[in-house]
Parts: structure tokens; sequence; C-alpha cells
């Protein structure tokens, strides 16, 4: 047997006999469902090759300052990724993890926008999307705080340019451009009061978990933007809880937590199988 396997049916009880489950994941739980992985430069520019001719890398891109200085490849970026999240649906691992959550007490907490835990089944009111949601549109002006869904929006990306061709999304309250709801980089416009009660919702159910057999399982996610690691780790510390990491690259892990280096899809898949094998 190899070590993984080891790791693979240790995570299977762990997770069997735990009464609570905190489902934490990152960009890498994206990527299992076809979704760009916007690490580093490459699969950045081959989703959006005009970005590439630009020499422009994810974090220049996601800045708010694009909707001030050239709106129209703002909104082209974050349409496109609008259009692409709608269009490509949640891998297997969803639900295997949605199975594993419907006889247990359980929550959400995520840096992923792309709304693929809601897409999957999960009750929203147990999802923290703690970046914001793609979703989602607010105002651009800062004494504007409206948040609404963007459900009736559909992008008309000009390929060539990357270029939003048709009607700019705008607030409804006041009538300025509207942006994404989503937390960027150097960004202090962002309202976060939908991503705040969320977290609230979240600390709440964590205090009434206390004295759980809780159980965490990290799903690819990261240390470059290191926020759900940070959560599961601290989940981890202050509860006494278990810690299950996948993740292909960054498998660094405490005492008493356990690894996978696989992807999130084949690892749950892993798992899952396991728990049916034994139990």
């Amino acid at each position: 047997m190899t070590a993984i396997d080891e790791a693979v049916n240790t995570a299977a009880e762990w997770i069997q006999d735990a009464n609570a489950l905190v489902i934490t994941a990152g960009a890498g739980m994206g990527v299992d469902s076809g979704l760009p992985d916007f690490r580093g430069s490459e699969g950045l520019w081959e989703a959006y090759p005009p970005l590439a001719k630009l020499g422009l890398d994810f974090s220049v891109m996601a800045n708010p300052r694009w909707f001030q200085h050239d709106p129209r490849l703002a909104w082209g970026f974050y349409g496109h990724r609008l259009e692409l999240y709608r269009e490509h649906k949640p891998h297997l691992g969803y639900r295997i993890l949605h199975d594993w959550c419907a006889s247990r007490e359980h929550a959400v907490f995520t840096s992923n926008v792309d709304g693929h835990f809601a897409a999957a089944g999960f009750d929203p009111e147990r999802i923290c999307e703690v970046h914001g949601s793609i979703h989602h549109f607010q105002c651009t002006r800062p004494c504007c705080s409206a948040i609404w869904r963007a459900d009736h929006y559909r992008p008309q990306i000009d390929p060539e340019t990357l270029n939003e061709s048709g009607v700019l999304p705008r607030c409804g309250a006041c009538d300025a451009l509207a942006r994404p709801n989503i937390l960027m980089f150097g960004d202090a416009n962002w309202v976060s009061d939908r991503s705040h009660e969320q977290e609230q919702r979240h600390e709440r159910w964590l205090h009434r978990m206390h004295r759980r057999q809780l159980v965490v399982i990290e799903c690819g996610a990261g240390t470059a933007v290191p926020t759900v690691r940070m959560d599961g780790e601290w989940i981890a510390r202050e509860h006494q809880a278990r810690l299950i990491r996948i993740n292909l690259r960054d498998t660094q892990v405490g005492d008493g937590e356990l690894a996978l280096p696989m992807g999130a899809k084949d690892a749950l898949q892993a798992i899952d199988e396991a728990m049916m094998r034994f139990f």
C-alpha cells in the first residue's frame, strides 16, 4: 500500500467518524470543472489571448481601476468569466461532498467567486464566499452600497479585443457603472456587506459546533492568497478539528493533519470509494 493509499484510507475514516464537516475551497477546486487556472500568466493568457498581447497578468487585470480607465475591457474580462462560470458545471467532487454533508452538520467557506457550491445543490445559507460572487453586482460609486444579482446580464464580448460590445451594466439605484461584487486587488471600494453577513453566519455556526467531532476538508487552497488555508488551520486549532488538505502543490501540514497531494476531484473520488469499501 502506498503512502497516498494510506492517507486516503485515513481521510475516509476521519470523515466517516465526523458529525460535522467544514468544506474549505480555493482556486484548485474549480480546475477540475474545466475552469482556467489563473495562477501565473500562462493560464490567463491561454484563456484570454488579447491580454497576452497587452502583457497583462491576473493581478494587474483583476483591479477595479479598469472600470474607470477602460470599462469595456474590464467588462469584457469579467463578463466572459461570468459566462464561463455559468456554462461549466461543478465536477463530480462537488456531488461527493454534498452527499457526505447530507447526513451531517456542515458549512462551506470558499474564496472562489464562481458560485459552483450553490450550483451543486449546497444550501446558500451554509456557504461563505469570502471574496464575493461574480453572480452579484455592485455600484462603482463609493457612496452607493447596492448589491444585486447578475441574472439578467448577457455579455457580448468581441473575441479579438476582449471588449464588451453591448450595453454595460449599470446600477439600478443611481445609474452609475456597475461592477462585479468581488474583492479585487487594490480594491478600496468593494461592498463587503453580503460576504460579511455570510462570515458572521459562518462564525455563529462554528460556535455551535464547538464540541462536535469536526473535520475540515480543504480543497485546492494555495498559499499565494492564503485566506482559505488560514481559516481551515484556525478551525483545526481552535476547535480541535481534523484537517484534510487536498492540494497538488502546497501540501505542508502540521501535527495531526493529513495531506493528499492530488487534484480535488481525484482525491474526493478516492476517499469516497474507500468509504464505500470499508464502511
